[in-house]
């Protein structure tokens, strides 16, 4: 290797996957003072996922801002990008204290694959936000105290402080308090996803539920759950309560009501796979349980098949999305650095 090259400064490139989550429950439980809805809600993150690439931004001429690329499903790289926002917001709150001070953190360009549907109702935005601010962090080597962390991610938006703690959790507040469950016993249920094309807006869903006098009937179930989880819940205990799961989110009928063709392809879905379909957060994506991935695939194979024959009626901007997914364990790591120098590469953990 040349003197150059070992002279050369490391290229820092950190890679982070930001998971999907799953509302196994949704109560709405009142309205706070800020005007947001008070939420009771058990969630889990899924092995379906987004990555974010981050690494310094190449100077060219005038200083770079922060910038980004987007590849994977249809999604514009515009300003208000939770990823762009995360960066910005992470880099206001290390200030001072990171280690190349007086200079500001440097500015990053950002890489982000879509794999989860937008406005699905699946929390992909709010996951981007969580892993850039990780991202960022250790792109610049910096760190932050873990109140602080949870403060910017509540600010970035409801889901983005659920994906800092990561694997099942119990959603309080409007979303910013987050207490961590134990994962499920044994093999963890695969989830069959299915998105309709069709945009539904969440202040559109929560605006139709408050506007509406619909009791929150999600409330006990989504306590029963959580209370099982802490007490150690084998993962059959969870399938065997999949229909009362499939109707604890409160806000499934303002959905329906803001989207109606929801109404039929709900109906067309249940009779389809046989089993009992939920909703994930505001909708629209649908999702049903299965005992290992080996079966979901097989019904996957099975619905796609049903798509093409027109059993299921098509809504919005083409074919479903369909996915089969796991519930991620606690504590998995989601992160790669690879430090490149003089041509040279190194990894480390996944």
């Amino acid at each position: 290797m040349s003197a150059a090259a070992q002279s050369a400064p490391a290229r820092v490139r950190v890679l982070r996957f930001a998971p999907a989550k799953l509302n196994l429950t949704l109560a709405v439980v009142g309205r706070r003072e800020d005007g947001f809805h008070a939420l009771h809600s058990v969630m889990v993150a899924l092995a379906l996922s987004d990555a974010v690439a981050l690494s310094p931004a190449a100077a060219r001429g005038a200083a770079p801002g922060d910038t980004l690329r987007i590849a994977g499903l249809p999604l514009p790289a515009t300003p208000d990008n939770l990823v762009l926002l995360a960066i910005a917001a992470t880099r206001d709150a290390v200030g001072a204290t990171w280690p190349g001070v007086p200079a500001d953190p440097p500015p990053l360009a950002a890489r982000l694959t879509k794999r989860i549907p937008v406005a699905a109702g699946l929390g992909g935005g709010s996951s981007d936000a969580a892993a850039t601010m990780a991202a960022a962090l250790e792109a610049w080597g910096a760190a932050l105290p873990a109140e602080t962390i949870r403060d910017v991610a509540a600010s970035l938006g409801s889901d983005v402080p659920f994906f800092i703690a990561g694997g099942a959790a119990l959603v309080t507040g409007r979303g910013e308090l987050v207490e961590p469950l134990p994962d499920l016993q044994g093999e963890a249920p695969a989830v069959l996803i299915v998105t309709p094309r069709l945009a539904v807006s969440t202040p559109a869903v929560f605006a139709a539920y408050a506007s509406g006098t619909r009791p929150a009937t999600a409330l006990a179930a989504s306590e029963r759950l959580a209370a099982d989880l802490r007490a150690g819940l084998p993962a059959a205990a969870l399938l065997a309560r999949a229909e009362e799961l499939a109707a604890a989110n409160d806000l499934l009928p303002a959905a329906l009501e803001v989207a109606p063709a929801l109404v039929a392809f709900r109906r067309a879905l249940h009779g389809i796979l046989g089993r009992p379909v939920g909703q994930s957060g505001s909708g629209p994506s649908a999702w049903a349980l299965y005992p290992s991935l080996p079966t979901a695939r097989k019904a996957a194979r099975f619905l796609r098949l049903a798509i093409r024959e027109g059993s299921l009626p098509p809504i919005g901007d083409g074919e479903p999305f369909v996915a089969v997914s796991t519930m991620l364990a606690s504590g998995r790591h989601t992160t790669r650095t690879d430090a490149h120098n003089g041509g040279r590469t190194r990894s480390k953990g996944r």
